[in-house]
């Protein structure tokens, strides 16, 4: 009897573990390789325009190149481009300083049912604008020379902007104006979009 209660034991037991294992080795809903979101490659055009009073001093256009889901509504992914140069600023005890400056432009986009853009966009542009003198030295009264030695720093002009907006295909939006308190120079920024080829 206990021969016959240990060999049926035994083989439930392997049984068993032969069932287990198949389970284990099909495949999970989650493990399934996920279907490519379709896309709409589409063309972005950024335009940063500067007036001085009607004049306008300086146009500067960028283009994007986003492939936009095809979606109802925004998705994660960003595109970005990133152009400038690092200028030298002096910080004291003889140190200099680097400070980005250029255009920095991030762009996320889907492409609706209806054909419109979704667009989600940052975009930050610091430049140089003159400069002020700056001396630096001893402090009158201390041994040695009190003056060192002049050198002119520059001023650096920023405008920030994040933007939400619904675009037609060849659409020119003015999406934003904005006018710089100590200069008095306008900055204008336009978009619009075509699909790409």
């Amino acid at each position: 009897m206990r021969k016959a209660l240990l060999c049926v034991t035994s083989f439930l037991v392997i049984w068993f573990a032969g069932v287990s294992g198949q389970a284990q080795d099909k495949p999970k809903a989650e493990d399934k390789p996920s279907a490519a979101i379709p896309t709409t490659p589409v063309k972005l055009l950024v335009l940063f325009t500067e007036f001085e009073g009607e004049k306008k001093v300086k146009s500067l256009p960028y283009t994007l190149y986003i492939n936009a889901q095809n979606a109802d509504e925004l998705k994660p992914g960003w595109t970005r481009t990133r152009i400038g140069s690092r200028v030298p600023i002096y910080v004291g005890n003889n140190q200099m300083q680097y400070i980005d400056i250029g255009t920095n432009i991030d762009a996320r986009a889907s492409y609706t049912s209806e054909g419109r853009l979704l667009l989600s966009s940052f975009l930050e542009r610091s430049w140089i604008e003159g400069d002020v003198p700056i001396s630096i030295g001893q402090p009158a009264g201390q041994a040695g020379d009190s003056h060192i030695g002049q050198f002119r720093e520059p001023i650096f002009r920023t405008h920030k902007w994040e933007l939400d907006l619904k675009l037609r295909e060849g659409q020119n939006v003015e999406s934003t104006m904005a006018t710089d308190p100590l200069s008095g120079r306008v900055l204008k920024v336009e978009m619009s979009f075509t699909l790409a080829k």
